[in-house]
């Protein structure tokens, strides 16, 4: 059963975008904090960026400060994460995660605190 559908993942050149999407199947997303983690082939998951419920707080993975944005637009239902000055480094499946909470500014960068998870798409940077 597929709970959060992500898109927008491909190949791309060293210093390239790319933008990924995140939107849940068949529930409103207001309620709901939203992380994107990622899996590089040979390692574990880890916490990309993670948005409140609101929008108005965010975390960051250090590695990405300052190239990646993510953002909220409840209005459309969609969770984006903007990835610019991509390096060969970021290559990985990336996978949308969220919770629902009753916390409108709260971030929690763990991944035991997310129960609905998408399938993945596949980030692809090439040097």
């Amino acid at each position: 059963q597929v709970q959060l559908v992500e898109s927008g993942g491909g190949l791309v050149q060293a210093g390239g975008s790319l933008r990924l999407s995140c939107a849940p199947a068949g529930r409103t997303f207001n309620t709901y904090a939203v992380a994107w983690f990622r899996r590089a082939p040979g390692k574990g998951r880890e916490v990309v960026a993670a948005v409140s419920r609101s929008g108005g707080n965010t975390y960051y993975l250090d590695f990405v400060k300052g190239r990646f944005t993510i953002s909220r637009d409840n209005a459309k239902n969609t969770v984006y994460l903007q990835m610019n000055s991509l390096k060969p480094e970021d290559t990985a499946v990336y996978y949308c995660a969220a919770y629902q909470t009753v916390r409108p500014g709260w971030v929690d960068p763990t991944e035991g605190a997310y129960d609905l998870w998408g399938q993945g798409t596949q980030v692809t940077v090439s040097s």
